[in-house]
């Protein structure tokens, strides 16, 4: 199953007139090899297998040190965001889903003017605009500890929020706003918590109007982030009783390995769930997860592993059907710019492009894959935005494999080139045909690899890109390690700050998912929450911020080419997803590429 990731961080659209509502230009491709048919059966149990996917956080704002991206899953069913990415198998707001009826832009796009739904938290109380501006006053004391804070975006750059009624609020921003962006990725971060029962400083003080100084603020903030935290406590404490979701919690374990649902009988929305429990499993690999597939009852959908596509007619026979879904993120291997011991060599832009001439990615698309990726060819995947994807990336990116190209500009810049060995520097110095400044007389172009363990596919094609690297002497050295370990021991590392959790020198956590506009969501920009190598570069910078500011793809081709050349990351293909699901599961398919494990309000079982 994937993820649902809002826009930096872990996670994250378009017009110009007054009440209108802003979408994506693409559209995903695929489609389901077969479509339940029967009619729609109320109750029933769905269990979604995973695979090292185990929230430990429920309030929805995580804090900047949490980075298991896996929380949006637990808390989207429970708190939807004002904008809902993807509807069907489409890349477009889902207007149904979405808490907010309008939007309005003006002021040369720096007013947002937003009419909120008429709907009702799941104790009664009405949703208002005061939810909104609780949202807004906590985040605004408090975006520095915000995992999805783009900077310089909202909430910094909103000059005034005024309340017009119960329902319609005026969003004042510091600068022009492109639509696509704020629908697409800024709106899509925003889970409206409820002020009327979270406005509060401990367990058992009384709700207030705390939020409305920042010193409150802080403290409410402090407060339901300590309590999200608590995993024993998450199906009992009444604060996370009070959604307005369709969904409620009901079960979740010690390590957040096994979780569930039960309805939201007070739901306001359009999609009634119509099962009766939906529950999320998690296995340590796609192995286990797959051997669940086969036991036939105990899992009714999951992704299943692209290196089990042989196994697929068998779970046909046994009552499951399948559909691939593009995933809307980037893949990558991110260099540690500021590592003791290798920094000086990544930031060397001529280096990063022999390596990425080596990682073979069409055929890693093929064998490894079979053809279930997109090729990777630079920040946007052209499967899931094909229309914000530029010619250079369609065309196969600035990079295409090249050994001969790679071994050709080790030499020119003052390596003794040792295919099969280590390549070491021979030339030390800043000229044009030396190593580069700060990089030593035999230097070796040594490296370690380190990425989140459990799918086999990955394992291949990390292995198949050690064999390659090894044609111009570049050696990693892999270290696979699961997930939460991985994150637990990485700093976001910077040219002021590689002390702690920075020994690490590639990195790979599988992908950056985007919001429906697949501008920079913080993987890029300087200080970016999941810039973890502190990639910097003030053009970089200037063309990531005329994307937010502007709509239209020229601006965005030329932040896209322009970081595509620069590799702030390795390029890497990005797997689609291909979930398999049981046959009689209607509503499943054709699945939401953003949320397609996360709006199962839609499913139901057949008869």
């Amino acid at each position: 199953m994937g993820l649902i990731h809002r826009a930096a961080g872990v996670a994250a659209a378009a017009a110009l007139a007054a009440a209108v509502t802003a979408c994506s230009s693409g559209t995903t491709g695929g489609g389901s090899s077969s479509s339940s048919s029967g009619k729609p059966q109320q109750g029933g149990t769905v269990t979604q297998a995973w695979v090292g996917a185990t929230p430990n956080f429920i309030f929805p704002y995580a804090p900047a040190t949490n980075t298991d991206g896996y929380n949006v899953n637990l808390t989207v069913p429970l708190w939807p965001p004002l904008s809902f990415d993807g509807q069907g198998g489409q890349s477009v707001v889902n207007r149904q889903e979405s808490l907010y009826g309008s939007l309005g832009y003006s002021n040369g796009n720096k007013t947002v003017t937003m009419t909120l739904k008429s709907w009702k938290w799941s104790d009664g109380a009405p949703i208002t605009s005061r939810d909104f501006t609780f949202t807004y006053n906590l985040l605004k004391a408090n975006y520095q500890n915000w995992i999805n804070y783009i900077p310089g975006t909202f909430p910094t750059d909103v000059a005034s929020v005024a309340v017009k009624d119960a329902h319609t609020l005026v969003i004042t921003l510091t600068q022009p706003t492109s639509p696509d962006f704020f629908a697409g990725d800024v709106l899509n971060n925003v889970q409206l918590i409820p002020q009327h029962a979270w406005d509060k400083e401990s367990a058992v003080g009384p709700v207030g109007d705390y939020d409305q100084a920042p010193a409150g603020a802080k403290a409410v903030y402090d407060f339901l982030q300590k309590q999200g935290s608590q995993i024993s406590s998450f199906t009992t404490d009444p604060l996370w009783k009070v959604v307005d979701g369709p969904w409620t919690l009901s079960q979740f374990n010690s390590d957040g390995t096994v979780y569930g649902y039960t309805p939201n009988k007070n739901y306001s929305g359009p999609d009634k769930p119509r099962l009766s429990t939906v529950l999320n499993q998690s296995f340590t690999t796609d192995t286990a997860m797959l051997d669940a597939l086969r036991a036939g009852s105990s899992v009714q959908a999951a992704a299943l592993p692209l290196n089990d596509l042989n196994q697929a007619a068998r779970l046909k026979a046994e009552g499951y059907s399948t559909t691939p879904v593009p995933i809307p993120g980037v893949a990558g291997i991110q260099p540690n710019f500021y590592n003791a011991q290798v920094g000086a060599v990544f930031r060397q832009l001529y280096i990063r492009q022999a390596i990425e001439e080596l990682i073979n990615r069409p055929q890693i698309v093929s064998k490894v894959y079979s053809g279930y990726a997109d090729p990777g060819n630079g920040p946007v995947p052209a499967a899931a935005f094909p229309n914000w994807a530029s010619p250079l990336e369609k065309s196969g990116g600035p990079y295409p494999y090249s050994p001969s190209g790679s071994v050709a500009l080790l030499k020119a810049h003052g390596w003794k080139v040792v295919p099969g060995g280590v390549s070491t520097c021979q030339s030390p110095g800043a000229g044009p045909s030396q190593c580069g400044a700060g990089i030593a007389a035999g230097q070796p172009l040594a490296f370690q690899l380190e990425y989140s363990s459990g799918r086999a596919t990955t394992d291949e094609q990390n292995a198949a890109i050690q064999s390659s690297e090894e044609q111009a002497g570049i050696k990693l050295t892999l270290k696979p390690e699961p997930f939460n370990t991985l994150i637990g021991n990485t700093g976001v590392c910077t040219a002021k700050s590689h002390a702690q959790n920075c020994g690490w020198q590639l990195l790979e956590l599988g992908y950056d998912p985007y919001g429906l506009y697949p501008a920079d969501n913080g993987n890029f920009a300087t200080g970016g929450n999941s810039n973890y190598g502190g990639y910097s570069d003030p053009e970089a910078d200037a063309l990531i911020n005329a994307t937010l500011q502007s709509s239209g793809t020229q601006a965005f081709f030329q932040y896209e080419d322009y970081v595509a050349r620069q590799l702030p990351y390795l390029w890497l293909p990005l797997r689609e997803g291909l979930e398999i699901y049981k046959s009689n599961l209607g509503g499943y398919a054709p699945t939401n590429p953003f949320s397609e494990s996360l709006d199962f309000q839609t499913w139901y079982f057949t008869k």
